[in-house]
This record gives C-alpha cells, sequence and structure tokens, in this order.
C-alpha cells in the first residue's frame, strides 16, 4: 500500500520499551496470558506529501498544521 494511505501510526519508539519489559517477564517465567494487554497512548502523524500529490490527493492545510510531521 502507498505510504500516504496510512498516515497515522503509533509512535514506533514508545512501543520498544514495554515490548522489552513483556520479553524480560516472560523469560523470568512469567505466562504471556497473565501479562495485562496495553493500547498505545501516543499516536504521531506523518503525511507524505511526496505520495499524495503522486496519488492526486489534497491535503487541507488544517490536517498538514496539526501533523506532527509533513515529509515534502
Amino acid at each position: 500500500m502507498p505510504d500516504g494511505a496510512h498516515p497515522m501510526a503509533g509512535a514506533v519508539t514508545s512501543h520498544f520499551r514495554p515490548a522489552a519489559d513483556y520479553i524480560d517477564r516472560i523469560l523470568k517465567g512469567e505466562k504471556p496470558a497473565n501479562l495485562p494487554v496495553q493500547a498505545p497512548t501516543r499516536f504521531e502523524l506523518v503525511i507524505n506529501g511526496k505520495t499524495a500529490t503522486a496519488l492526486g490527493l489534497t491535503i487541507p492545510p488544517t490536517l498538514l498544521a496539526t501533523a506532527d510531521e509533513v515529509i515534502e
């Protein structure tokens, strides 16, 4: 799927630490079924302007203003 089709995703770096904690707990003997499910608490909006243009999409200025990052 083109880059511009998924402009919103969980902040990837914020997942590394909890994942490492889960792995540590599992390696220490905890059952994965006993570990709590955690959902992302922070989301980043990244807009790939070049891909949007290639797809013929026009990104509204208000959406560009709220984006965490705009790739030109």
